[in-house]
């Protein structure tokens, strides 16, 4: 099955109230490891690869590349997301190699910068057929909507989606970036809430942290799309861990890379039948 466009695999989804992976690349087994994972589960897939990953590898082309190419090669669905972008020349790069959707991250502004700079960035990409998932921010929050603490407004964020036009939004309801514990508490009302007063799909953010049953839950409130990173990255590490404990003399990194890769998709396919992304 070819690339797949990401808004055929998130706007059905929410229709039918179903959730979505979108995982994040780091390195090529990543990409790998997310592919076969889906695969094995029967479930459309979106590879994110961030502006974070972007700085690590120095520039987005090789790595992006690298990952629509995989894309291009899957038996099922798989979507390639530019995420957390707070550069529009990084958006505008992500276009011209063929991602299919954008996270642009205008969160450090205040709300009317936040508008006009978003309403920007979808006016460039809807012109390129390119979906936009943004967020909404809070002034002096260093992570954004997803600050400890934070809450999405239901009324602000629909004046949000009206006044930008965006595909998806993100949404703070409890979770927080980057938790290495899965004990994050949502709000579920907040969810239905935000569910009825915004017509595009919602976006999780920080979902390492929330545990899988409350995952579900989540989507039967109404979230789409659920993002998730340092839960995957905790067992591709612990894997590399376990196989050069076990092989202290190993030095053909394919010996444990290939064994975080297979940690990785394991826990893929697991975390795609939670969310119930399977058509």
């Amino acid at each position: 099955m070819p690339l797949s466009p990401t808004g055929p695999i998130v706007l059905p989804a929410a229709r039918a109230r179903r959730g979505v992976g979108a995982f994040n690349v780091i390195q090529l087994e990543h990409a790998e490891a997310l592919i076969t994972g889906a695969e094995r589960a029967g479930s459309p897939v979106i590879l994110q690869i961030s502006q974070n990953c972007v700085r690590y590898h120095g520039s987005l082309e090789p790595i992006g590349a690298a990952t629509l190419a995989l894309a291009r090669h899957a038996s099922v669905p798989v979507a390639v997301h530019l995420d957390h972008a707070e550069e529009v020349s990084l958006v505008r790069e992500a276009v011209a190699l063929g991602f299919s959707s954008v996270m642009f991250d205008a969160s450090a502004l205040d709300y009317a910068a936040n508008v006009a700079a978003t309403a920007e960035v979808v006016s460039f990409c809807h012109s390129h057929g390119v979906f936009v998932e943004a967020e909404l921010g809070e002034v002096g929050g260093k992570d954004g909507v997803h600050a400890p603490g934070a809450r999405t407004d239901p009324a602000e964020a629909r004046a949000f989606v009206e006044a930008t036009g965006v595909d998806a939004l993100a949404v703070a309801v409890g979770s927080s970036h980057a938790m290495l514990t899965r004990d994050a508490s949502l709000d579920f009302e907040l969810i239905s809430r935000l569910r009825a007063a915004v017509a595009v799909p919602l976006v999780l953010h920080g979902s390492s942290g929330v545990p899988e049953e409350d995952l579900a839950k989540a989507i039967e409130h109404g979230m789409t799309k659920v993002n998730i990173a340092t839960h995957l990255n905790k067992a591709f590490t612990s894997a590399v861990r376990s196989s050069l404990a076990a092989n202290p003399s190993t030095v053909d990194t394919r010996k444990y890379l290939g064994v975080a890769r297979e940690a990785v998709a394991s826990e893929a396919e697991k975390l795609l039948g939670v969310l119930g992304a399977a058509p």
